[in-house]
């Protein structure tokens, strides 16, 4: 159990929803980042179609009843268990509510996260159009009673903008010196090359999103992929792309997209992902 966890807190639950394997992170206290938190987490994956649920839930009962959702919805066998049990309290009927929340829709959602902090939903990531975006939310609200309040932070992307940033990345990970925000010679020859394809996305905007591994201190993990972030951004801007159409975010460890068990997987998650959007 995590250090930050203490008895009492809100049962918490977050999922991450990647078009990679994407895996969740510990619990955390406090009030909830602006961005999706990473909480007891639940992650689904689109592509390998394995899920990771980690975090904390206040019984065996309640982990049960989650992880049984989650083999319903993708398998028994592509569900790997890392949740833990203690040190959080759940409102009345949550585990039944999180089992509404986790429905067949929320499959459709790329690149985004699921967060259910006590009676507090919020869903990010992409999805096809507008009319998804709008459903899967009052899907969502739906029978969850007026105590929960839902947040949609869902959007629908510029497809060929993202598609043209996905090339040319190439799931490659832009490299920084050890624990600090200085790049790498790769990580600077990676972004020269992102450098020549972002001016051809004219009127998107770009969000660089920073990421870690959750080894270490959660805060100190945000903070780093902020100035990450932001030192990608500078480094772009420098480059000549305009600085208008970028923004800079960091979310830590809250995204992975692969568990954190080994330095192979850590290394994957430690990464800059770039988001096209109009």
């Amino acid at each position: 159990m995590s250090s930050e966890l203490m008895a009492g807190a809100a049962a918490i639950l977050a999922v991450s929803l990647g078009l990679l394997t994407a895996t969740g992170a510990l619990a955390q206290t406090g009030p909830a980042p602006a961005t999706p938190a990473a909480q007891p987490a639940i992650a689904p994956s689109s592509t390998s179609g394995r899920v990771v649920a980690g975090g904390a839930v206040p019984d065996e009962a309640t982990k049960a009843e989650v992880l049984a959702r989650l083999r319903e919805l993708y398998g028994a066998a592509n569900v790997v268990d890392q949740i833990e049990v203690g040190g959080v309290v759940s409102p009345p009927n949550w585990s039944a509510n999180v089992r509404k929340v986790l429905s067949p829709q929320i499959k459709q959602v790329r690149r985004g996260q699921l967060s259910v902090n006590g009676t507090q939903i919020a869903v990010y990531g992409d999805v096809a159009d507008e009319g998804q975006r709008q459903q899967i939310v009052t899907e969502m609200s739906a029978g969850l009673g007026q105590t929960y309040t839902v947040k949609n932070g869902l959007r629908v992307p510029a497809t060929n903008g993202q598609d043209l940033l996905d090339k040319t990345l190439a799931n490659r990970i832009i490299e920084f010196e050890t624990g600090s925000a200085t790049l790498t010679p790769k990580g600077r020859l990676i972004l020269d090359e992102m450098a020549g394809v972002l001016p051809r996305l004219t009127g998107r905007k770009i969000e660089i999103v920073g990421h870690t591994d959750n080894s270490g201190n959660r805060a100190l993990n945000l903070t780093l992929s902020q100035s990450r972030a932001e030192t990608v951004k500078s480094y772009l801007a420098g480059k000549g792309v305009d600085p208008a159409s970028l923004s800079a975010v960091g979310v830590g460890p809250d995204q992975p997209i692969a568990p954190n068990d080994k330095e192979e997987n850590r290394a994957r998650n430690r990464r800059i992902e770039f988001r096209a959007s109009q």
